[in-house]
């Protein structure tokens, strides 16, 4: 049996009012604060890419950050600031987890 595909916290540039969040770049500039909060710890060069637990994407053409629930067991004072990030804001959280494409073509699946 596979592992359990942890879970995710999606949050997404949407205020609780329905107005995008702004500056635009949000996303971006979050997941960068966090990009040293990654499994082993911070590693040489890991301020060039961002953390496999907080990741900034795209869903529905609305901005996400999508954030590991690892990364609350791991530090749980960064889940706390990119939590407490999303309240003071106003931004929509949404708990879900991705699921990865099919394998093959979508035509072979039965």
């Amino acid at each position: 049996m596979a592992p359990p595909i942890p879970k995710q916290v999606f949050i997404q540039g949407i205020t609780h009012d329905g107005r995008t969040f702004r500056p635009s770049d949000w996303a971006e500039r979050l997941a960068g604060v966090m990009c040293s909060f990654r499994p082993g710890g911070p590693q040489p060069d890991s301020h060039l890419s961002y953390s496999p637990w907080c990741v900034p994407t795209v869903v529905n053409g609305v901005k996400c950050v999508v954030v590991s629930a690892e990364l609350r067991e791991a530090e749980v004072m960064a889940w706390d600031f990119v939590m407490n990030f999303a309240k003071d804001n106003n931004l929509q959280v949404a708990e879900a987890c991705l699921v990865p494409d099919p394998p093959g073509p979508a035509g072979n699946r039965k």
